[in-house]
């Protein structure tokens, strides 16, 4: 499995850069040529990462929100979304569905939709250190653009 191309970004942690980084996310992974249902896919769960990086690891506050996004050979992508917040106490409380420490209007069921669209999810985090999400999704149709690039 041979590494075809990789992206890094760094944003602050405000609201609208939500959109940026599940629009830059959906632009890098473009060369697979992935279905309109695996695309929306790709975006809702790294919105759901980042979203969870602004309200329950910043809490609103001033940070910054790395995303790391890999293509492989063999049409996996991978995508590694990190905050240096306040970081997940218990991982796998957090993780189950309508489990949330903000309560209100959000139900929980950010890293159910990420399990749900992604092939593989992994959350690691310590507290007062942060939180890294990453995810793996394989797209198997290729473009002809990749292909090229694999074989001239």
């Amino acid at each position: 499995m041979e590494l075809m191309n990789e992206m890094n970004l760094t944003f602050s942690s405000k609201s609208m850069n939500e959109n940026f980084a599940r629009t830059a996310v959906s632009a890098f992974v473009l060369p697979l040529d992935p279905t309109i249902t695996e695309l929306a896919d790709i975006k809702t769960a790294v919105s759901e990462a980042v979203t969870n990086s602004i309200i329950h690891g910043y809490e609103y506050g001033e940070g910054q929100i790395g995303i790391n996004a890999k293509i492989y050979d063999n049409g996996r992508i991978v995508i590694k979304i990190k905050d240096k917040g306040k970081g997940i106490e218990n991982i796998a409380q957090a993780m189950e569905p309508l489990f949330s420490t903000v309560g209100g209007e959000r139900a929980g069921l950010g890293f159910a939709v990420m399990q749900s669209f992604m092939d593989k999810l992994k959350v690691t985090s310590k507290v007062n250190c942060g939180t890294s999400v990453t995810m793996e999704k394989y797209i198997i149709r290729r473009s002809k653009a990749l292909n090229d690039d694999v074989n001239p």
